[in-house]
């Protein structure tokens, strides 16, 4: 039973008092309630999963991504996975147990038929499950430069508010300050970093090395710098951004940005954006690390029945045991065998009852 209730918490504790005094009644725990729609087959595990992000989406990127999942999709295509698996399965069981009587001839190369389409769609998910991933988690944006070149008014300007300390004295920023934000839909966080240069302060010398470990892998790097010609770095990247610095202070070059008064902000957005939006193409109807580790596990099982099956010996009980692993970590992936502890991960985000 679930209640809605009007006006403000004392109520809301007035009435759960209330019920807690009724004999027979408890609460309900977190996703009670999508955990029995998961146990009487309403619902799959990847559909709870898509479900559990749906709840957390805070961009419109995130939304669609967890209604592909929530819709079924990604259970609807492992389920037709297993299918091509069982039939293949079948086959190579009728092969062992009948290996003295007429059996097809070309049972082997419809086997290897089978396990091919479904590695190769496999492949197509894992190819772009970091996609996914990054969509899921959101994609990481490090500006970088020398101290004192406007990183933290940037960063500041770009977020809407007054997130880091800035200062005219070189070195303020030291440890790295994130901020969340929708960017076009997508979830992004930025990450002002310490200045870049050869200090000599230990404390500094700590927040540089950060800084350096952590745009290293970041997904995107702007680089402010005093002359855009004459810039280069160790860790500039492919689709890296390269701005000129406080353009409020009399540099008018057209690659410039100023956080101070907005000049240049607004194309700096819209790059950023079109680079992480071309990144987001090709995403995976796999989300999480969990799809991955499975996905992997079912490839490798496959690739050696392909393998066992083009040798000279084909052993058709090794192929047949191969097969069997790829199955299990296709079933585990979408919840129909060891379950239980990717529900306690996957509920502890829900709500009370949902």
């Amino acid at each position: 039973m679930e209640f809605q209730l009007h006006g403000g918490t004392a109520i809301v504790e007035r009435v759960l008092g209330l019920l807690s005094e009724i004999d027979g009644v408890r609460f309900a725990e977190p996703g009670e309630f999508t955990r029995r729609a998961l146990e009487n087959d309403r619902l799959s595990l990847t559909e709870v999963e898509g479900l559990a992000d749906l709840i957390d989406a805070e961009t419109e990127a995130q939304r669609r991504q967890a209604m592909r999942v929530f819709d079924g999709r990604l259970q609807d295509l492992v389920a037709g996975w297993r299918d091509y698996l069982v039939r293949a399965a079948a086959l190579l069981q009728v092969t062992i147990d009948f290996a003295d009587e007429d059996v097809p001839d070309d049972t082997s190369a419809e086997v290897g038929l089978l396990i091919t389409k479904v590695l190769e769609e496999i492949d197509e998910q894992l190819a772009g499950i970091g996609i996914s991933e990054r969509i899921r988690s959101g994609f990481e944006v490090a500006i970088l430069g020398p101290p004192n070149i406007g990183k933290s008014t940037l960063l500041n300007s770009l977020a809407g508010r007054d997130a880091a300390i800035t200062s005219p004295h070189a070195g303020t920023t030291r440890d790295i300050i994130e901020v969340r934000m929708d960017l076009g839909g997508l979830p992004v966080t930025l990450l002002d970093t310490a200045g870049l240069r050869n200090a000599s302060d230990d404390v500094e010398k700590i927040g540089i090395e950060r800084a350096r470990s952590r745009a290293a892998k970041a997904d995107l790097r702007v680089f402010l710098t005093e002359d855009t010609q004459k810039f280069s770095s160790e860790l500039l990247q492919e689709d890296d951004i390269v701005l000129t610095g406080k353009m409020d202070l009399g540099s008018k070059h057209e690659n410039g940005v100023s956080g101070l008064t907005g000049d240049g902000v607004g194309n700096l957005v819209r790059r950023i954006e079109n680079i992480l939006q071309n990144r987001s193409t090709g995403a995976s109807l796999a989300t999480r690390r969990r799809h991955r580790e499975a996905l992997t596990d079912a490839a490798v099982s496959l690739r050696q029945c392909i393998i066992l099956l083009n040798s000279e010996s084909q052993i058709v009980e090794l192929v047949f045991e191969e097969l069997r692993s790829a199955l299990h970590a296709l079933e585990c992936m979408i919840g129909r065998v060891d379950v239980e502890a990717v529900l306690d991960e996957v509920f502890a985000g829900f709500c009370l009852g949902k």
